[in-house]
């Protein structure tokens, strides 16, 4: 089966994952999609509960039951640092007959040098790009292909999501009613 790996903190997981996630597992040819949430960025500061944000994701992906969706625990197990190529050696291991692409942001692509072994995450299991506002993937794209011909990076024809849960969050603490951008 083809899965696409869509990693991330999910705080909170709002409409705009949802589009993501309708688009994967409806148009974009992956047969399944795991939700993976992460414990924490490495790039990110924090120190909300990742089994908190997992067991929301969980309720908030069953009120889905079309969605061909999968909310996955395997970083929540693993000791730090939850690098982003040992999760995806580890699904592999789990699951050796799968294909594993990893879905990311135009955001994340711009940063994934920054990455550990992103040349193998490019190589062995290769990325979906999604559009963000603001970043160009196909320059993007051109300048990581410049470094290494063989990299898979595929281009999303998704839906671009202006939501962001940085955007809730702070909605939220201002004492706003963000209800219609949860999940």
């Amino acid at each position: 089966m083809r899965i696409a790996v869509y990693s991330g903190s999910f705080n909170p997981l709002h409409i705009g994952h949802l589009a993501i996630m309708e688009y994967l597992s409806r148009d974009a040819g992956f047969d399944r999609v795991y939700l993976v949430v992460t414990p924490q960025n490495p790039f990110k500061k924090g120190n909300d509960s990742g089994e908190a944000r997992y067991r929301a994701a969980v309720e908030a992906v069953s009120r889905y039951p079309d969605l061909r969706v999968s909310v996955e625990d395997v970083e929540l197990k693993m000791d730090p640092p939850q690098y982003t190529i040992r999760t995806l050696d580890a699904l592999r291991r789990r699951e050796p007959e799968n294909e594993f692409t990893l879905i990311i942001g135009a955001d994340n692509l711009e940063s994934l040098p920054r990455w550990q072994e992103h040349g193998r995450i490019l190589r062995e299991y290769g990325v979906a790009v999604f559009p963000r506002k603001g970043y160009h993937r196909g320059h993007l794209r051109a300048r990581l292909l410049r470094e290494d011909p063989s990299f898979k990076i595929r281009l999303l024809k998704a839906p671009l999501v202006t939501i962001s849960s940085t955007d809730i969050r702070e909605g939220l603490a201002a004492g706003a009613d963000m209800s219609k951008w949860l999940m």
